[in-house]
């Protein structure tokens, strides 16, 4: 039987694709994996943020941007990790669908252009999440669940936002635009390519 799922009415402009029917099924007939995954995600996303501050300690003002962040996603893991015990459920390891590792490989290795590489792809992973985020919460029939992906969502367009911000500061919109639509469509290509188990990324 065909099930019409609902959509967002807008989404992050940026994706060069949204996500299938099929996935948004497989994530709500395994909303616990899924959940557990999303906590891995936000715990490296933190780590994310907080690389780049390692990796470019001089650069003006961006601690202070990525430091808020990292608190962020640290804090949303705690929130996962919270509401997974409180249903009976704890966190484990999952084996990671290659959507990161994938991605990681189309950054450039020299300076400047690494950089501007990493804040792009930091930008879709958030937006995608975003994405995946909001159909799970407009989906799922289960009103904790639907609460606590509402609860995530919002932040994932902003931390899209600021990652976009960061790239436009240190390139020139042109070019940052230019490169943007090239790793968009390259993450597109591996989502549609690595689809076979109930990951936020798969």
């Amino acid at each position: 039987m065909l099930v019409d799922f609902k959509r967002p009415s807008s989404h992050i402009k940026y994706l060069f694709s949204l996500t299938s029917d099929d996935w948004i099924k497989l994530a709500l007939s395994n909303p616990i994996d899924l959940l557990i995954d999303h906590a891995h995600c936000e715990r490296k996303a933190a780590g994310v943020a907080i690389q780049f501050m390692f990796r470019y300690p001089s650069e003006p003002n961006l601690a202070e941007v990525l430091s808020p962040i990292a608190r962020e996603e640290l804090e949303h893991f705690e929130r996962i990790i919270y509401f997974l015990k409180d249903i009976g459920h704890s966190l484990k390891t999952l084996k990671p669908p290659p959507y990161g590792a994938e991605l990681a490989k189309n950054i450039r290795k020299e300076e400047p252009n690494r950089m501007l590489d990493s804040f792009l792809i930091a930008g879709l992973i958030e937006a995608r999440s975003h994405e995946r985020l909001s159909l799970l919460a407009l989906n799922s029939e289960e009103e904790s669940f639907k609460n606590l992906y509402k609860s995530l969502l919002e932040s994932e367009a902003r931390h899209f936002g600021i990652y976009w911000k960061l790239a436009q500061t240190k390139f020139s919109k042109n070019q940052t635009l230019k490169r943007l639509e090239e790793l968009s469509k390259v993450e597109s290509e591996i989502l549609a390519e690595t689809f076979f188990m109930p990951r936020i990324h798969s």
